[in-house]
């Protein structure tokens, strides 16, 4: 599944194609998502200027004139930018045209994903409003994660994979920065010190922005036949290791599930 830093690397990958750019259109082949694509798409995105290419958690944000279009990836979509000639494969379902004669074209094999046409402040649409801050910025905090797990029972890694509590950080990212935090992913949140709350902030910040940039030079054209960037090809500490030896102090890293999940810890480097 697209996290984060997969969003923001499409986002920026996108971003030169579309800036000031100008909608002629859309084509929906598919109009059964997550959630029903509008109806009328075509008309209400037609002749309208791009003005802005945003990101809100995994939602990607469009900025017309006079709305956005608001897209989410769901577990295996991916965008890429292609002739609006170039004939569709099969889990190509929409199309945004540009008058440059490319277009925005969304796959995705699993229909999960979602297209929505927003006419108001997006922010406050009932996808977005009540997401926690976004990891990358100054709004995430220790003061901030330190008060909001008081008296939660919650295991810590749980707790920061909540999107109330703070967007972005996905499965495979909690496991790697609760190891370099030096935090046991099934530690109640509300146990763990402010110290380590300040660790855990820094890690996050750390991981995600590593990701990113792993994320943005694995692929730098969005031009290309699949239009997905190099998911996790960065150096993984623990996810995905259960029994290797831990790179810093040999230990075998353990596995458990946890919230459905696959978790992944070291039991030394950890506590």
């Amino acid at each position: 599944m697209p996290e984060l830093p997969e969003v923001e690397t499409t986002r920026r990958g996108i971003e030169p194609h579309l800036l000031n750019q100008i909608f002629t259109g859309a084509i929906v082949r598919q109009s059964q998502l997550r959630w029903p694509v509008p109806r009328g798409l075509a008309k209400k995105i037609s002749q309208q200027s791009i003005h802005a290419v945003e990101r809100r958690g995994k939602y990607l944000l469009l900025k017309l004139e006079q709305g956005t279009i608001m897209l989410h990836l769901g577990m295996s979509g991916s965008l890429r930018i292609t002739p609006s000639k170039t004939p569709p494969e099969k889990h190509d379902h929409i199309d945004l045209q540009l008058d440059s004669g490319q277009c925005l074209r969304l796959r995705d094999p699993r229909r999960f994903g979602s297209l929505h046409w927003v006419t108001g402040e997006p922010l406050q649409h009932s996808l977005l409003k009540n997401l926690g801050p976004e990891p990358l910025t100054a709004d995430l905090n220790t003061a901030y994660l330190f008060q909001k797990s008081r008296k939660r029972k919650l295991a810590i890694k749980l707790f920061i994979m909540e999107s109330k509590i703070v967007v972005g950080v996905g499965n495979i990212y909690a496991s790697e920065t609760l190891f370099h935090a030096g935090i046991r992913p099934t530690r109640a949140a509300g146990r763990v010190t402010r110290a380590e709350y300040k660790r855990l902030v820094h890690a996050i910040k750390e991981v995600l922005k590593a990701a990113i940039q792993s994320g943005g030079t694995t692929l730098q054209d969005f031009t290309n036949s699949e239009g997905k960037p190099g998911y996790f090809q960065q150096k993984l500490h623990v996810y995905g290791r259960a029994d290797e030896a831990c790179h810093t102090c040999g230990t075998p890293i353990k596995h458990r599930v946890m919230g459905q999940r696959a978790s992944y810890y070291c039991p030394q480097c950890q506590s």
